[in-house]
């Protein structure tokens, strides 16, 4: 049984929360906690597996009360909360301190947007009870820039990641030189945290980090993030790279899809190309990563012990697609040894 407590100021939200998580047999609601200070002492109390919470709360808001968790108490927490003009922010600040993944309540009132939330909600949790949860994130590695890179030769860069990836990708895009090809990002996310997210790694970056648009042509020093619900795939113009943005259905079960992306860079760029799959939850990506393996590319797979959920790249290594299993702190500089 995944032991779970529910933290919400609305009693109303907890009871649809415990309705909602107790409908599946897996889970066992072992408390409701109205603010973080009952929170605290429940959690030391019952030990939960998972913790589920909202962000607006009375004394001490989510955010807040989840960056001390994080710090004295490590525990897979899976964020709740209502869609805000600023909530696409609050949810990346609760992904930075620590939160493994969340959750949109409803648009309309909670009880009678229940089943929008229903299967999502229940997914989250049982994916955040196999979350290794870490109370440090490497210290970003700044490579040198490339020396011996043949400039004849078209590089690029593939990166996929799901859960627990959008701090994974500060720790690997911020560790890249500004003379680093381009490189393209697939990260599991809706388009609406999407931007908010690209805006913020630019920041963190020396590299450009930007939105991908459909034509956009690849530029050296660049990163593109792939569009939440459409897929990109990379095709070539004469001597040029290009992305491709098109609606298509989901494959392996994300739209964008890490499958889609790696798939077409193994055909288009072969062995001019490196592959990274980064931590989450299932399998996509591991067949992409292996085409480009086949293809010549150089792979690389985070390893188990740095990924919050170590699915993907596990079923990568199952499939013989990994050149490189490495540490979240080393892919950054691997990625640069392997391009010079």
């Amino acid at each position: 049984m995944i032991r779970v407590l529910i933290v919400d100021d609305s009693a109303t939200a907890r009871h649809i929360l415990r309705e909602i998580l107790e409908s599946d047999a897996r889970i066992e609601v072992v408390g409701l906690a109205a603010d973080a200070y009952i929170a605290r002492d429940m959690i030391v109390s019952l030990k939960p597996d998972v913790i589920c919470l909202d962000v607006e709360m009375p004394r001490m808001d989510g955010v807040t009360f989840l960056q001390k968790l994080m710090l004295y108490y490590p525990t897979p927490v899976v964020m709740v909360s209502s869609l805000t003009r600023n909530s696409a922010n609050t949810t990346l600040d609760a992904l930075e301190a620590g939160a493994v993944d969340y959750v949109t309540k409803p648009h309309s009132h909670i009880y009678d947007g229940k089943e929008e939330i229903k299967e999502e909600l229940i997914q989250k949790v049982v994916n955040a009870s196999y979350a290794r949860v870490q109370k440090k994130l490497p210290t970003v590695k700044r490579s040198s820039n490339l020396t011996s890179l043949s400039e004849t030769t078209l590089k690029i860069i593939a990166i996929g990641s799901s859960t627990g990836g959008t701090e994974a990708l500060k720790v690997v895009l911020g560790g890249l030189p500004q003379n680093i090809p381009a490189v393209l990002v697939v990260q599991h996310m809706p388009q609406s945290f999407l931007e908010s997210f690209a805006h913020r790694l630019n920041q963190a970056c020396v590299i450009d980090v930007k939105m991908a648009h459909n034509g956009d042509f690849l530029q050296k020093g660049t990163a593109y993030i792939a569009q939440g619900g459409k897929h990109m795939v990379l095709r070539r113009s004469g001597a040029n790279y290009l992305i491709e943005i098109g609606v298509g259905a989901k494959v392996s079960g994300h739209a964008p899809s890490v499958d889609v992306l790696f798939n077409s860079v193994s055909k288009v760029a072969g062995s001019n190309a490196v592959g990274v799959l980064l931590t989450g939850m299932g399998s996509d990506g591991a067949k992409g990563l292996t085409h480009m393996h086949d293809a010549g590319a150089k792979t690389i797979a985070q390893s188990e012990e740095s990924c919050v959920v170590f699915g993907m790249p596990k079923e990568a290594i199952k499939l013989g697609g990994v050149d490189e299993i490495v540490p979240l702190g080393e892919i950054a500089h691997t990625i640069v040894k392997i391009l010079s």
